[in-house]
């Protein structure tokens, strides 16, 4: 029976997220999440444009509340607006603005809108990102295509901050898929090390004219090695003579 409710709640969340995302259209909502608190149901939209989500004196947040109401039977929905700060730093802003322009521009150009996406992220200040496009690029056979720049994390903990996403564009000649994986500046590395200034105060680094004099010292001394060398093999040679006398 939990088995049954559960399955019941997610089927009516997917539903619910569909909704939103296909009535506000499509690169106007990066994430939206659910909870559920005493008071009533709480919807969160993540978005960059949240002009567009609330509407003019807040039509748009009206309607979908009343909605969820008679639809979704949602007893008390309040819906909140999350603004993201940096679009280019939201994985599925970006795979969302890629689809669009594959949709907007053709196929054929599909190199363009990837390379200049990934230049606009990385000038941004991101560690890492990565584009995957496939479908019929450009020829009649489905074929994929990688386009990547900078540090992207793939295995071990830090896996966890680098934000992915996945958009579908439609076009005349068929599905394109995109994905992007992008690993933003205030992304946590593990195995970073960072030496502040307050630890460097600390290390003694020896100074250039030091340092001059230690390699002069070393340099005499190899040659003093090199030429007491032959001396030592003449001298050897004597004595072998003398006793062979």
């Amino acid at each position: 029976m939990e088995e049954r409710k559960f399955i019941r709640l997610k089927k009516e969340e997917y539903g619910i997220k569909e909704y939103i995302k296909r009535d506000l259209g499509k690169g106007k909502i990066s994430k939206l999440d659910i909870e559920y608190t005493p008071i009533g149901e709480k919807i969160i939209i993540s978005t960059s444009k949240p002009g567009f989500v609330i509407g003019r004196r807040g039509e748009k947040i009206e309607e979908i509340t009343s909605v969820l109401k008679t639809r979704f039977k949602l007893e008390n929905p309040h819906v909140e607006i999350k603004e993201i700060e940096n679009r280019l730093f939201d994985a599925q802003t970006v795979a969302d603005d890629i689809a669009m322009d594959l949709e907007r521009m053709g196929n054929l150009k599909f190199k363009v809108v990837a390379y200049k996406k990934l230049q606009e992220i990385m000038r941004a200040g991101a560690l890492g990102c990565e584009i995957r496009t496939s479908g019929k690029l450009p020829s009649e056979r489905a074929k994929s295509w990688r386009f990547g720049e900078g540090y992207l994390k793939k295995a071990g903990d830090s896996t966890k901050e680098v934000d992915k996403a996945k958009a579908v564009a439609l076009t005349k000649t068929g599905i394109i898929g995109v994905k992007v994986a992008i690993m933003a500046p205030t992304a946590r590395i593990y195995d970073r090390v960072i030496i502040d200034d307050a630890l460097k105060a600390k290390v003694k680094f020896p100074s250039k004219e030091k340092e001059k004099t230690e390699v002069k010292e070393e340099i005499e001394e190899i040659k003093e090695i090199k030429e007491e060398k032959p001396k030592k093999i003449k001298k050897q040679k004597d004595n072998k003579d003398k006793e062979s006398k």
